[in-house]
């Protein structure tokens, strides 16, 4: 009976990995979960990386990942993003057995330009890293690229396994391939964790070898199950050709956004050694309210938004509803990184071989990234609109002039003016906010212009940020113990504040859990400010938050999505609404 019970539990949990996802919105929930999986685990990784190695070891460890890198995203991204799906999804539909040929001649292609740039990147990877990172010295370069050489060969599975993410996906299969980048962090974190401190640098490269196999050994089987066949085989029949030519103007685009993240690179080992650590870092923690509230949000708003291609007044209408939406969600969060910066750096990365110096610059480059990520968010869907609209070049050529605009003031800022790494981050928020304002007025003109009432919603909830930052920034002042006693910020220049007993409810944050407390409640109490002062400058957003929130409290929201008929679009003969 105990095996019975088993074996069908074993069946269900396989039924439930191997389902479809039919919808965009059971796809939508599966990849927005794994994000926030996925996210959780590379934060810890981090750690994990923090707690074995210096600043300037992780700062070699994200170097050797750059060429790499570089070439995963050309060959993989650049095809898969815009051409291989769409490609295998309607060959596979007509012919199955061509459609596996298809993925054969792909892989098999991609396997071999991966092995032939990474052997030429292996015999000359001294002299390419002398060129592209010339602040590190000959030690610290051999180790970069001893790490290198070990992070090519994990390309070659990578190559492959988005070969089979592509598969399925383009079937429907969605949990698999959503869940193997996250198997990929859990090796990295395991090999670093057991072998770390015995082997150094190397076992962390050697656990994203590992990570790299299995995220293509968990997405084998189930290709297999549905057909799929490894065959050495190449033919370059019209679909491939197609897949090809498909590909050029998205390769285009990321060969001009590898150079710019090369000469990021080059800039910082300029700066110190240290400083890649402190950029990336700080990248991994502003990309986490992009993913979330931006690409989720996007993705799910393309089909939306092609099914209202044909009417533009709806198209617009959707548009600035679900920018406005997006816009109200992560506002608050931007808000809290750049007044929290310091606090969320020590709690995320706070180690005994992360001092105060990497926290104090890594908390820089994080509150000017923050800068840009409403930028990011609202590029997000306005290129999906673009998209919708059959249109790919405009995001693209736009894309490439921004590029060219972050290198120019990269170097402005570096090299000319000589700030510090904060600078690489602030001159990519004010190219890519330069980028939100190029598209929007693009794409609003190709719709029926720019109107000032589209732009107010907007306003009010920029206004609504800026008060609940106040709001933060002095409760921060407020209830920490450190500047009541060094007398620091406005505190100290207002006499009624001296004479107040601050002992009885400051925190003292040089203890973990009185910063995790601090920060949480000052964070919590932005929000509850935020969403207060978007209410007093009459932002519909947040009417509309407390309607849904009170729904789902109701248990009531199928009921109320049924009645309304309003499941993710609904459109009156007066108004589009959207519900997030």
């Amino acid at each position: 009976m105990c095996i019975y019970k088993m074996r069908k539990l074993f069946c269900e949990f396989k039924d439930f990995l191997f389902s479809s996802q039919e919808t965009v919105f059971s796809a939508a929930g599966i990849i927005i979960f794994t994000i926030i999986l996925s996210k959780i685990l590379g934060l810890f990784r981090n750690n994990i990386l923090l707690q074995v190695f210096t600043a300037d070891e992780i700062s070699l460890f994200f170097a050797a990942f750059r060429l790499p890198d570089t070439l995963f995203e050309i060959l993989v991204f650049g095809t898969f993003s815009s051409s291989f799906i769409p490609v295998f999804s309607k060959a596979v539909k007509k012919d199955r057995n061509r459609a596996w040929n298809i993925a054969s001649t792909v892989m098999n292609l991609g396997v071999a330009a991966i092995i032939f740039i990474g052997i030429f990147i292996m015999i000359f990877a001294d002299n390419i890293y002398k060129f592209v990172a010339p602040g590190y010295d000959d030690v610290q370069r051999q180790i970069i690229i001893e790490q290198t050489r070990i992070l090519l060969v994990a390309q070659i599975f990578f190559v492959a396994s988005y070969v089979l993410t592509g598969i399925l996906e383009s079937l429907k299969k969605f949990l698999i391939p959503a869940l193997a980048p996250v198997f990929y962090n859990l090796g990295i974190i395991l090999i670093t964790y057991f072998f770390g401190q015995d082997y150094g640098l190397i076992a962390s490269s050697c656990g994203a070898l590992f990570g790299a196999m299995i995220h293509f050994a968990i997405q084998l089987p189930l290709a297999i199950s549905l057909g799929f066949r490894i065959r050495f085989n190449i033919c370059f029949d019209e679909d491939v050709k197609k897949i090809g030519k498909l590909a050029i103007p998205r390769l285009l685009e990321i060969i001009f956004i590898q150079a710019s993240k090369m000469i990021e690179l080059f800039l910082a080992s300029i700066i110190s050694v240290s400083s890649y650590a402190h950029f990336y870092l700080a990248n991994t923690l502003q990309s986490i309210p992009v993913s979330l509230f931006g690409l989720s949000i996007a993705k799910a708003a393309l089909p939306v938004l092609s099914d209202f291609s044909d009417d533009l007044f709806k198209f617009r209408r959707a548009v600035n509803q679900l920018l406005v939406h997006s816009i109200f969600m992560v506002l608050p969060f931007v808000v809290m990184i750049i007044v929290l910066r310091v606090p969320i750096v020590r709690i995320v990365y706070g180690r005994e071989l992360f001092d105060w110096q990497s926290t104090y610059q890594t908390s820089l480059v994080l509150s000017a990234f923050a800068m840009g990520i409403l930028a990011q968010v609202g590029i997000a869907l306005l290129s999906r609109a673009f998209y919708a609209l059959h249109d790919t070049k405009t995001p693209v050529i736009v894309a490439i002039f921004t590029i060219c605009g972050i290198i120019f003031v990269n170097f402005f800022l570096i090299k000319i003016l000589g700030v510090g790494i904060w600078g690489l981050a602030a001159s990519y928020s004010f190219c890519i906010t330069f980028q939100f304002i190029i598209l929007y007025f693009f794409l609003f003109e190709k719709i029926g212009g720019i109107k000032f009432s589209d732009i107010i919603p907007i306003l009010r909830l920029l206004i609504a940020g800026v008060f609940s930052g106040v709001v933060m920034f002095f409760l921060l002042k407020f209830f920490d113990k450190s500047v009541w006693i060094k007398k620091m910020s406005f505190l100290g220049k207002i006499e009624i504040a001296q004479n107040i007993p601050f002992e009885i409810f400051v925190l003292d944050t040089r203890y973990a859990n009185s910063l995790l407390v601090l920060t949480f409640l000052v964070g919590l109490f932005g929000i509850i400010f935020y969403l207060l002062f978007c209410f007093l400058v009459g932002s519909r957003e947040v009417v509309s938050f407390f309607y849904y929130l009170k729904q789902i409290f109701r248990n009531d929201k199928k009921k109320n999505s049924s009645s309304n008929n309003t499941n993710v679009v609904s459109v009156s003969s007066n108004e589009t609404t959207i519900s997030i």
